[in-house]
């Protein structure tokens, strides 16, 4: 296998699907020998990647300003000293960044990849998203979703690489962990009782569902069942007066009591370990759906709006979950049949990390060696 230089591109490396695949594909070079260099405005996780032995270049190629073109130079100069091989944007103005860069050097032929991490707004700008020599899609959802906007895309380049988990890190758990509800319930003291917990993890914008979650708590309980809910990542700063509505809906459902709305936990594996059923409840629909993977990898049931991504992977791996979106009813309905009778998880999680590293390693190859 030939040695590769590989430089992906993107905003920033904060929290994020599209920082973690940038990390995870910048480890899996670096472990099989190749170069891998991030080019950023940095951000909390750039010690992280220059722990895994990864090099990293700070260019703030991600500021929606006139002044981000003159970073074109840059990148070109960049390509060129580092003999790289393969430019791996992430985003839509790193991309066009990285493709105006790359159209002025002719010494070497550079190849251009993207992924395709989110369903963007159709536009000219979007559009560059679908130019790569290879378009990597994280969905089925994303492929069809971009040869629909962009039909005069080739087909043959659009390839489906879905993300995957660490099964080692989310280690299965047949029933729900006592002791880990214990834990929650020490830090979260309306988490306690020998009762029902829902889990919904996202981050604190109405597009995450929460409003959806409380709504299904309160039919839960209106109906008998003493369930709780806890809500990790709504918690946010700038996100004051979206949690201040939510509290207001939660006094009006008469649900307090029974409610953790806190900030992320860092400790996603316990949180799966002690609920009794993840929601994912996202009003957009969403290009993957990493939550679905995660819970049900730790053997948790899943219940979620049946679109994009989501809907793909409940469809595939547990169809129970699956809910016409934003029908009330059926989620109430379907919530109490789960945790009556949760279903069996998949005996074995084909999205895994390893198989998202090779398959990615794989395409690089494939383009240099062609």
């Amino acid at each position: 296998m030939r040695r590769l230089t590989v430089v992906q591109l993107l905003p920033a490396l904060d929290a994020g699907g599209v920082e973690r695949s940038t990390m995870e594909i910048a480890d899996v070079l670096v472990r099989e020998g190749h170069r891998a260099i991030v080019v950023s405005a940095g951000g909390r996780l750039l010690p992280r990647l220059l722990g895994i032995g990864a090099e990293h270049v700070s260019l703030d190629i991600g500021r929606k300003s006139p002044l981000t073109l003159r970073h074109v130079r840059a990148l070109r100069a960049l390509f060129r000293e580092v003999d790289a091989d393969i430019v791996h944007a992430r985003s839509r103005l790193p991309a066009w960044l990285g493709w105006w860069a790359l159209r002025g050097m002719r010494a070497k032929r550079l190849h251009f990849v993207t992924t395709a991490h989110g369903l963007n707004s159709p536009s000219r700008y979007s559009a560059i998203m679908a130019r790569g020599e290879r378009v990597i899609c994280v969905s089925r959802t994303v492929r069809e979703y971009l040869l629909a906007q962009y039909p005069a895309t080739d087909p043959n380049r659009l390839v489906v690489i879905p993300r995957g988990i660490d099964p080692d890190a989310l280690p299965q758990v047949p029933h729900a962990d006592r002791e880990a509800r214990a834990r929650i319930a020490d830090m979260h003291p309306a988490l306690g009782g020998n009762c029902p917990l829902l889990l919904l993890p996202g981050r604190g914008t109405r597009l995450k569902g929460h409003a959806d979650a409380i709504t299904l708590l309160a039919g839960l309980r209106s109906s008998g069942l003493d369930a709780r809910l806890w809500m990790p990542g709504v918690v946010q700063a700038g996100r004051e007066d979206y949690l201040a509505e939510l509290r207001r809906m939660v006094a009006d459902g008469g649900v307090v009591d029974f409610v953790a709305m806190t900030e992320p936990t860092s400790d996603m594996a316990l949180a799966y370990a002690a609920c009794d059923l993840v929601l994912q409840l996202s009003r957009k629909p969403e290009a993957f759906g990493r939550t679905v993977i995660e819970a049900l990898s730790v053997g948790r049931p899943v219940l979620g709006w049946a679109h994009g991504g989501v809907g793909e992977l409940l469809r595939e791996l547990q169809p129970a979950g699956a809910v016409k979106p934003f029908d009330a009813d059926a989620l109430l309905r379907t919530a109490r049949d789960l945790l009556a009778q949760p279903p069996r998880p998949p005996a074995t999680m084909p999205y895994t990390l390893q198989a998202m590293q090779e398959a990615t390693l794989a395409q690089y190859q494939s383009l240099v060696e062609a």
